[in-house]
């Protein structure tokens, strides 16, 4: 007896196969079936043959692989009882609750007392599908491992991308060609991490940016997780997303992972990026009111660290105001007793030292500036000088011998006490002072995997959310430590990197483009001679680099000259005429034939208008850059082609190529085939283009 089911999205099918009440598994996940479609003879059609060296059955790569059908690659589950016995489940189908957008599939095991429950949601706006498994025990259990439902992964695929990266370099793109066995990523820092985004595409052969089929997976989960991509002996391929194996410290009778977001593209890799932006966009994060449209940033991290003196901090905001700013940000320091990072993490009340009268007066003069004001916390960690340590040193994470990390150690967030001193020490601020946003920061990695922790930290931002939903939180984890969908599920912005270097912050902002949109990405016009990197880079980089996101500054205003005052001004209104439609566009990386380049689009939702914004990172091997092809234009329509920034052509280019000169009307058939020849520019430097339909 076979059984099947179907969802779909405009663009993709998703079917699902059981046989004799078996666990179910994915037989087809892709472009978008026929509705007549025949699902049994797709299912009949999905059999494979078996040879010497085989079992005389191919056991079945379903939604939770299990080791009782001598299933011969990675299990999708490994529980143990409470004497550490370890189960072996054989799932029977129970029920299914299906309609055109969910599938809930239940399986039973009568004999180990387990329910398995598999949820699939159907999304079409996004193009994605969100699915998260669960199971219940009658009895506690121990979970090692579980998966989200598992996917098959295409065998007309030679590589994957996965990503990692390190401090003030997130986001690396690793090319990794599909072999015999596991490739594994696994992350136990405790949070997703700059070194393990949990993340992966998988894309067929000669898919580009622009072009070809490819899969995406995003495990939306902050802390540790575990990622299996396996080629098994007979040729078939599977996906599995996590929670960090053995992070479930306790027994319990129930687990469930966090959502695992897919999405199909037959448009290449930008189809993927596409969904994913779109997603969280729609899905995902809820702004506060205060926070639309959305505002400049003022920072003052990299001005004053820890020395904050009222008088200098409101003269910086008042020159942060005339160059555009329209949100304040008090960043570290102005707590306890904190003038280095050696101490008073955890003792969330005024330094009365540097606020003698409160940060009323602060608050008072930024306000009068026309700007929202908005402080720096690091709720879950804690100084071995403090106050708050010293009064309760049980509620530390580990144990007090661990190696210390910035000079601090994590709180034990699964703490009820803990998460209540946490709630009111930050409710208090909040209450006595009008600030509308936090940027909430997460400096170490745990001491060891735990997904209590998370759960402790997404239940304390829920409570503050409930008592103050006026205020905007940023994830900040010395940068893109946690920049999954679980944070932005409970935030609204990521502080993408701790760099402020705008080289670098392109190449990052590229590759994050593939999961994160604009509208939550922070990115920030840092000083003249960059803090992280020591290069000195020109202010229209920095300016346009920091607009091709949501755009703020962090610099000391006192250091810049008319000049860079000028141009930052300009760049920063043209921000604000454009983010009405800039924070709902979808961003499109570029194919450039041109490794001196990196270039993307950023495309109005209603495909009215677009902008382009093309790095200069180096010298071009060839003497002029290559012709810049577009994408996801109307191939038969016309569009206005402006270079924005021409005067910042030098004297070296002096050809006379018409767009340095004049608006071009060009067919979207012309710009996406041929594409525009830009200007001969010096290394790092960055040409925008804008585009409206005609």
């Amino acid at each position: 007896m076979i059984e099947t089911w179907r969802l779909d999205c405009t663009h993709q099918s998703l079917v699902l196969v059981s046989s004799l009440n078996a666990m179910p598994a994915i037989v087809y996940y892709g472009d978008r079936l026929p509705d007549e479609e025949n699902l049994e003879e797709l299912a009949k059609a999905s059999q494979m043959d078996v040879t010497g060296g085989m079992l005389d059955e191919n056991p079945s790569l379903s939604i939770c692989p299990e080791a009782s059908h001598i299933f011969p690659g990675q299990q999708g589950m490994v529980v143990r009882n409470q004497e550490g016995k370890l189960l072996l489940p054989k799932f029977k189908l129970q029920s299914v609750d299906h309609n055109e957008t969910h599938l809930i599939i239940t399986c039973r095991d009568d004999e180990n007392s387990l329910t398995y429950i598999a949820n699939f949601e159907c999304y079409d706006f996004s193009n994605m599908v969100v699915c998260f498994a669960e199971i219940k025990s009658d009895e506690p259990i121990h979970l090692s491992w579980l998966s989200a439902p598992v996917f098959p992964a295409p065998q007309q695929a030679s590589h994957m991308f996965d990503f990692s990266g390190r401090w003030i370099d997130e986001f690396q793109i690793n090319q990794v060609p599909w072999t015999m066995g596991v490739h594994l990523r696994e992350n136990f820092t405790g949070r997703s991490g700059h070194e393990h985004f949990p993340g992966l595409i998988i894309p067929h052969q000669n898919t580009t940016n622009r072009s070809g089929q490819a899969i995406g997976f995003h495990y939306g989960w902050s802390g540790g997780h575990r990622m299996v991509a396996e080629q098994l002996p007979d040729g078939r391929r599977q996906v599995q997303f996590g929670n960090a194996s053995n992070s479930e410290l306790l027994a319990s009778t129930q687990f469930k992972t966090a959502p695992l977001y897919v999405t199909f593209s037959k448009n290449g890799l930008n189809g993927i990026g596409k969904s994913y932006q779109r997603h969280v966009r729609k899905y995902i994060v809820k702004i506060p009111p205060k926070s639309e449209p959305r505002p400049v940033h003022y920072n003052c991290w990299e001005a004053v660290y820890f020395d904050h003196n009222i008088e200098e901090l409101k003269e910086i905001a008042s020159l942060a105001s005339k160059l555009g700013a329209e949100r304040f940000v008090l960043d570290d320091g102005w707590f306890g007793k904190r003038n280095d990072d050696t101490t008073s993490l955890g003792d969330w009340w005024l330094d009365e030292v540097k606020y003698p009268d409160g940060l009323t007066p602060l608050i008072d003069h930024v306000k009068s500036c026309g700007m929202q004001f908005g402080i720096w916390f690091e709720p879950e960690m804690i100084n071995p000088d403090s106050e708050t340590y010293k009064a309760h040193p049980n509620w530390l994470l580990g144990k007090a011998d661990q190696i210390q990390g910035r000079q601090q150690w994590v709180l034990d967030m699964a703490l009820q006490e803990v998460q209540n001193y946490l709630f009111n020490a930050i409710s208090k601020i909040l209450t006595e002072n009008d600030i509308s946003y936090i940027k909430w920061d997460h400096n170490r990695v745990l001491p060891y995997s735990d997904a209590a922790q998370i759960r402790g930290t997404y239940k304390l931002i829920n409570r503050l959310t409930a008592s103050h939903p006026e205020v905007e939180i940023e994830s900040c984890s010395s940068g893109g430590g946690r920049s999954d969908f679980g944070m932005l599920e409970h935030t609204q912005r990521v502080w993408l990197s701790d760099s402020n270097d705008a080289i670098e912050r392109l190449k990052i902002q590229h590759n994050s483009a593939l999961f994160l949109p604009s509208k939550v990405t922070g990115s920030h016009v840092g000083p003249r001679h960059c803090h992280t990197s020591g290069r000195v880079l020109d202010i229209e980089l920095r300016a346009w680099v920091a607009a091709s996101r949501h755009m703020g500054f962090e610099m000391d205003p006192r250091e810049l000259d008319e000049r860079e005052r000028k141009i930052l001004s300009e760049i920063c209104a043209w921000w604000k005429d454009n983010r009405h439609w800039l924070m709902e566009a979808n961003i499109l990386r570029l194919d450039v034939d041109d490794k001196a380049i990196i270039a993307e689009q950023q495309l109005a939702e209603d495909g009215e208008r677009f902008v382009v914004f093309a790095g200069m990172l180096e010298s071009s091997k060839q003497i002029l850059p290559r012709p810049l092809c577009l994408t996801s234009l109307e191939r038969n329509a016309y569009y206005e082609v402006t270079l924005k920034n021409k005067d910042s052509a030098p004297k070296l280019s002096r050809g006379s190529p018409f767009l340095k000169h004049q608006t071009l009307k060009l067919s979207g058939a012309y710009l996406m085939q041929q594409g525009l020849n830009l200007p001969w520019q010096f290394p790092q430097n960055i040409w925008v283009i804008e585009g409206k339909k005609l």
